[in-house]
């Protein structure tokens, strides 16, 4: 199978159903930024860390793939298999456990700290954008919930494990001080 097909030229992609649409269309968008974010995932994979397995990580991408088969099929199409109300509980499973290692959050702190906590909170960022954009979709067209409901949990679970890469290995918390410099 080649890799291009040079079907995309003049700016149309196709989507699952077999309908096209032009690149720049919500569903794109919308399953493009879940790409985007599958990607940051990958490369919070790439860091030695102990907050959660990488298994789990590897599972995130799954799911993810599963959310972007369901927003890259078109209305007109048959929906395939998506994503569960497990796959969200286990995102909660897991926040429950790093935050049980956290100490308490008592204001807001800035992203950043080492390399794999700002990429976590990177990931944190597109997250919330992919949200943005399968919401857009939404209001369109009508989209699955469950996907919605799972880069909401995502985006929690990102933060929270930004956190535990940070205190894991020491790295001090800045908090934000409005109106004041943080410490």
């Amino acid at each position: 199978m080649k890799i291009y097909t040079k079907t995309g030229d003049r700016g149309e992609t196709s989507v699952i159903g077999g309908v096209r649409l032009p690149k720049h269309h919500p569903r794109i968008e919308a399953y493009g930024t879940l790409d985007e974010l599958i990607a940051w995932i990958g490369m919070l994979r790439s860091y030695e860390q102990s907050c959660v397995p990488r298994g789990e990580l590897i599972e995130i991408q799954s799911v993810l793939m599963s959310c972007c088969t369901v927003i890259a099929t078109h209305p007109t199409a048959s929906v395939p298999e998506g994503i569960f109300v497990s796959d969200t509980s286990l995102l909660e499973s897991s926040i429950d456990r790093m935050e049980a290692k956290l100490p308490k959050l008592q204001s807001f702190i800035l992203p950043g700290g080492n390399h794999p906590a700002a990429t976590a909170n990177l990931a944190r960022t597109v997250c919330r954008r992919a949200e943005r954009a399968v919401l857009r979709l939404d209001e369109a067209e009508r989209t699955d919930p469950d996907v919605v409901k799972y880069l909401n949990r995502l985006s929690d679970y990102l933060f929270v494990l930004s956190r535990c890469l940070m205190y894991e290995i020491g790295t001090e918390e800045v908090k934000w001080m409005p109106g004041k410099k943080s410490k």
